[in-house]
């Protein structure tokens, strides 16, 4: 899943293994906010400006959350697709629909949320020429290969399968039958944008305008996004508390830190570190709970030493390698569970999950390890590093403890070493410049609660999150049939026929399905997560 800007702000406790030394400006107690109401909270910087058709990553899709609201929104406690905007979306045939808006949803600029909205910024997100990284979420409208060429340029700067028929009303014509396309719409993709994001697109850039329970107050890229209540918001799901200051910390331990000593109201990320004294520390007010995140290790395709004939042996061979049930336990004190498939147990049997269809090469066996590595030609030199950014998520413990797992299942000190990068939006640009030489950290936090979401943007050749660069014409021809299917449980089925080519050629290695955790300060109450691990920001209140 999510996009950047400036700098000039700190937090308490000082952040270490980092370039940049950032000092204290605004760390009194009560959370140090500057506003009554306000509520501090970790954050990284987002990798990309936040545009939505551009944010396919978790951090910039924390704020998206808070200031957009589209046709849909996935509950928070079910993550079932419930209309928000969209009075109605109808179908005969799972390829036409026409779409009706709700009545009073304004921007908080002042501007009405019409059908236009939607189609422009579809439009908009679609075409190759502004280089959305969602581009590919538009693939199934009609039109789409116009305006997104494989090759060459755009001969229309149009999607034909969208049209405006007045205000409140526009219809959505697909190249295929999608039965469950209208539950992809609470992704921040679809969501609508006002007029203002065309005319001055640089200003908006600047300061974000959205439709959503929150207002962008001031961002300074490094530092802090300060988000304020829009008092003027018409949905049901109004901000409760005066607004939320998005904090930047390079190492969650600081945040951690500073949430001890009063200084920040709120983390949404555990550092694996604390995990054996956080209940101790912070009682009932340390969250736990099931989320829709896998955590995997991705291979760079485009590196022909990784993906030459054969070497999915080698690939399948690391996975063995790794003792997840020991990390998992050790490191993770239990809040990480083994992955045996691609996607999450949130989804449930009859959304997808199945527990074992990765089979054998999720299993640890270090003698079959060794073996297979050796039939594949071995590590690419003779060894490998494994890539990860270092200033959230305690990732370096867990990396570490992955290379030791495959190193002594080698019996080889130097096979693995791990290669840390600074911060996360770093880590992103080298990802996107494709300039990894060996496997990298590739967790995923779903979009929408769908098998399609954890296989599609992530292996379909092109896909907008497909970090490693798989492609294979068998999975994409299943994925196209699996979109088609009308009915539910056969669309399943084909999705985890896919599933079973990701098992045979080990593009990525599922290591862990992840909890979602969190902590809090007792200045504020009604802190949950929601089913995609994120805070739910707007119900949050202060006391």
């Amino acid at each position: 899943m999510r996009g950047a800007t400036r700098a000039k702000w700190a937090v308490c406790a000082v952040a270490v293994a980092v370039a940049v030394a950032f000092t204290a400006t605004a760390c009194g107690g009560g959370g140090g906010s500057d506003s009554a109401g306000v509520v501090s909270s970790s954050w990284g910087d987002p990798q990309n400006p936040l545009e939505p058709a551009n944010t396919n990553e978790v951090q910039g899709g924390k704020v998206l959350e808070m200031l957009f609201r589209g046709l849909k929104r996935y509950n928070p406690k079910t993550a079932a697709a419930e209309n928000v905007i969209a009075e109605k979306i109808e179908t005969t045939d799972s390829k036409n629909y026409t779409v009706t808006l709700k009545d009073g949803w304004t921007f908080s600029n002042g501007e009405k949320v019409t059908a236009k909205s939607f189609v422009d910024a579809w439009n908009y997100g679609a075409l190759l020429d502004n280089k959305q990284k969602n581009a590919s979420f538009f693939q199934y409208i009609d039109g789409f290969d116009k305006v997104h060429p494989e090759q060459g340029t755009p001969t229309a700067k149009k999607m034909s399968g969208l049209v405006v028929k007045d205000d409140k009303t526009f219809t959505v014509k697909l190249n295929q039958k999608f039965s469950s396309w209208p539950d992809t719409l609470g992704y921040a993709a679809f969501m609508p944008l006002p007029q203002a994001f065309y005319t001055d697109h640089d200003a908006w850039l600047e300061k974000p305008v959205g439709n959503g329970p929150y207002a962008v107050d001031a961002y300074d890229k490094g530092s802090v996004m300060k988000l304020r209540k829009w008092d003027k918001y018409p949905g049901d799901d109004a901000a409760k508390n005066g607004g939320i200051d998005l904090r930047v910390y390079t190492d969650s331990n600081t945040a951690y830190t500073d949430l001890q000593a009063g200084n920040l109201d709120l983390v949404d990320d555990v550092p694996a570190s604390q995990l054996k004294n956080v209940k101790a520390d912070l009682g009932d007010r340390y969250i736990n709970q099931p989320a829709g995140i896998i955590q995997t290790l991705a291979f760079p395709m485009y590196q022909a030493n990784w993906s030459a004939k054969g070497k999915e042996k080698v690939r399948q061979g690391i996975s063995m390698a790794i003792n997840r049930e020991q990390i998992t336990n050790e490191i993770f004190q239990k809040t990480r569970t083994p992955a045996t498939d691609w996607t999450s147990p949130v989804l449930k049997t009859d959304g997808g999950y199945k527990e074992g269809l990765c089979g054998e090469a999720c299993e640890f066996n270090p003698g079959k390890a060794k073996q297979l590595i050796k039939e594949g030609g071995g590590l690419p030199g003779g060894k490998m590093t494994i890539t990860y950014n270092a200033d959230t998520g305690s990732h370096k413990d867990w990396v570490d403890a992955i290379c030791n797992s495959i190193n002594n299942s080698l019996g080889n000190d130097n096979a693995c070493v791990s290669a840390p990068v600074g911060t996360f939006a770093d880590f992103r640009n080298k990802i996107s410049a494709k300039q990894l030489t060996g496997p990298f950290r590739a967790g995923w936090q779903m979009d929408y609660p769908l098998i399609q979401n954890f296989l599609q943007p992530l292996y379909y050749t092109g896909a907008s999150s497909n970090d490693g660069k798989f492609s294979n014409a068998e999975f994409d021809k299943l994925v196209n049939e699996a979109n088609a299917e009308t009915d539910i449980a056969d669309a399943v089925s084909t999705f985890q026929d896919a599933e079973k080519i990701l098992a045979e050629q080990m593009p990525a290695i599922p290591l862990w399905y992840q909890n979602g955790s969190g902590g809090y300060t007792d200045r504020i109450s009604n802190v949950t997560l929601n089913p995609f691990s994120v805070p739910v920001y707007n119900e949050i209140t202060v006391s």
